[in-house]
């Protein structure tokens, strides 16, 4: 079984100002499109909007309807 990264990640919204830590985690030696990327812990008022396994890709949206990578 493949280790996995693990670390934080500061998520603010543009919009309300709202703001909090999520906690997410990757394949170890993920590569291109198979980096196994999830959101383990997302911070209150945050949810996923759309998934994706590249975390430049992955939309959280807010509390306040804003919608953000």
């Amino acid at each position: 079984m493949a280790s996995r990264d693990r670390y934080s990640r500061k998520l603010e919204c543009a919009k309300c100002g709202a703001a909090g830590f999520a906690e997410a985690s990757e394949n170890d030696k993920g590569k291109g499109s198979n980096r196994g990327f999830t959101i383990d812990v997302m911070p209150k008022g945050f949810s996923t909007e759309r998934t994706s396994p590249d975390p430049a890709k992955h939309m959280v949206r807010c509390r306040c309807g804003n919608v953000f990578a």
